[in-house]
Formats: structure tokens, C-alpha cells, sequence
């Protein structure tokens, strides 16, 4: 936890960003597509998923924007 000035300790909210700043998990992501996260694996090693941020932990985001981006793209093709 982190202190504050008495002693105590302070708790932090996770703060839940709503709109094209929004960055998804991959758990999230698979949600929201329906898909097994090694579908999602597979699109990214064969160049066919949205574009990711691998943070400086390891971890992968989707922004919303490029998530809906993407979207478009398969849809414009189908």
C-alpha cells in the first residue's frame, strides 16, 4: 500500500478509461471478439491482429481506436 503523511495507508482506485484512450487486455480483448486468447496469438504472429503496446512489464494492450480500426478494415473486406 502506499503511506501517506499520518502513518496510515492510502488505497489506489483502478481507474477504468471509457472511449479511444481506452486500452484493452488481451483477456478483454478475446472477450469482447469471442475468441480463444491462442487465436489471438496466432492473428499476431502471422501479422493479422490489431496493433499492440507491449508495456514495459511484458504486457499487451489494444488501444479502442485501433481496436475499431481493425474492425473496419474487416469488415470494408468482407
Amino acid at each position: 500500500m502506499f503511506g501517506n503523511d499520518r502513518g496510515g495507508s492510502v488505497k489506489r482506485s483502478k481507474r477504468v478509461v471509457r472511449g479511444p484512450c481506452e486500452q484493452l487486455t488481451v483477456d478483454q480483448l478475446c472477450a469482447e471478439l469471442q475468441v480463444a486468447r491462442s487465436t489471438f496469438y496466432q492473428w499476431r504472429q502471422v501479422g493479422k491482429a490489431p496493433r499492440c503496446i507491449r508495456l514495459p512489464n511484458g504486457a499487451i494492450r489494444v488501444r479502442r481506436d485501433d481496436l475499431d480500426a481493425w474492425l473496419a478494415t474487416l469488415t470494408d473486406a468482407a
